[in-house]
């Protein structure tokens, strides 16, 4: 079906992209999953590219864009390519919202230029080895001086995408005990630079897939965190968190959407290419039949995601709709790139396959950003179940 979402603004930025991924990138790509992370010029040179910075605020030498449009390109072009960014998703599509909402002035002036360059690269840590998707039981805590000046941060956190290497970490921290009728408060961010004495970084997890984005646990002793650099009001935390979850959840519905995708395009030039018994893979009417069913999901898929993308642009998509998409996307994209590997055999266990990698990048979509268990549960509440 044509698809209407992207205008020519759009597509121009899209060629930007796909000849940058081609030139720079997928030539180098197995060399970052080797070593667990993109080089640091790399983001850097997505800096210099505009593309950090897109949606950030023009006067602190963002894009300016009221759009999430071009965020999606980049994910489908990379997907596309059989490559990642690293974690420039974290930094730009997730955290990015928290300071461009949250920061007073004087925050922004002192993080948001260096965030835009790359020169300043952050992490968000959430999740630590008690609490999974259960932030309410967050027990990292931070304890302000008896004269108001600074916290004290004390606990520990895992599955930190970007934790090895960001300079800028926002830390989600108990400052204030919970009660039995509000679990959820006394929740704050504190924004952390990581050359603080007492900020350390424990293992760099090694993970099935995504190997070129670093994912570290952390741990804080004592960590002196100024006043200032606490991220909004303190005990808002989780409302903070509330707020950009319908966005994050979008990403990962997007990036699920941009794998089936590429999965069908790769099976397609497959089993075009593949003879077997004397004819092409493509000739077998079980070949055909499970293609005809990948298109169709894709179909869905893309529908959706582009159907919650002009959502989000408008400011409509709710958390319900987001854990919609974040369900149908992620579950879809599973299935369809799980058929798609089929057909290549053997092939497509073998990692130099994009099919593969893919096969092992896409699966924790339906873990991160909240579980598809999770995603079931908030939809029910919904309605009114």
């Amino acid at each position: 079906m044509l698809r209407t979402v992207f205008d020519e603004e759009h597509e121009a930025f899209r060629k930007v992209v796909r000849d940058f991924i081609a030139r720079e990138v997928a030539p180098v790509h197995h060399e970052w999953e080797e070593q667990g992370h993109p080089p640091r010029d790399f983001y850097r040179r997505l800096g210099e590219m505009g593309i950090l910075g897109i949606e950030a605020p023009e006067e602190f030498g963002g894009g300016g864009a009221d759009t999430f449009k071009f965020s999606a390109v980049v994910t489908e072009e990379a997907a596309r390519a059989g490559v990642t960014f690293g974690t420039y998703s974290v930094h730009s599509n997730l955290i990015l919202p928290y300071l461009v909402k949250y920061a007073t002035d004087e925050q922004k002036k002192r993080w948001l230029p260096g965030f835009i360059s790359g020169d300043i690269m952050t992490s968000i840590a959430m999740t630590e080895p008690g609490t999974g998707s259960d932030l309410a039981n967050i027990a990292t805590t931070a304890k302000l001086s008896d004269d108001g000046s600074h916290y004290l941060l004390n606990g520990a956190k895992t599955f930190i995408t970007g934790g090895a290497l960001a300079d800028l970490v926002l830390v989600v921290c108990r400052t204030a005990a919970s009660t039995p009728e509000n679990r959820r408060g006394g929740l704050s961010i504190l924004c952390v630079d990581t050359t603080s004495q007492g900020y350390s970084v424990g293992r760099k997890l090694q993970k099935i897939g995504l190997k070129a984005s670093d994912t570290a646990e952390l741990s804080f002793d004592n960590v002196r965190v100024p006043v200032e650099d606490r991220l909004g009001e303190e005990g808002e935390g989780f409302n903070y968190l509330t707020h950009n979850l319908a966005q994050e959840r979008l990403t990962i519905a997007l990036q699920s959407s941009a794998a089936a995708q590429a999965a069908l395009r790769h099976a397609l030039d497959y089993v075009k290419d593949r003879n077997i018994f004397g004819k092409p893979l493509a000739a077998f009417q079980n070949t055909k039949f499970v293609l005809a069913e990948c298109a169709t999901d894709v179909e869905a898929i893309v529908l959706m995601a582009d159907r919650a993308l002009e959502l989000h642009d408008s400011g409509d998509l709710t958390v319900a709709d987001a854990a919609k998409v974040k369900l149908f996307c992620t579950e879809g994209a599973g299935r369809v790139i799980d058929k798609c590997l089929q057909l290549h055999g053997g092939y497509g266990y073998v990692t130099e396959y994009p099919i593969a990698r893919l096969y092992a990048d896409t699966r924790v979509s339906r873990i991160y950003g909240g579980t598809s268990e999770v995603m079931k549960t908030i939809i029910a509440k919904s309605l009114g179940i």
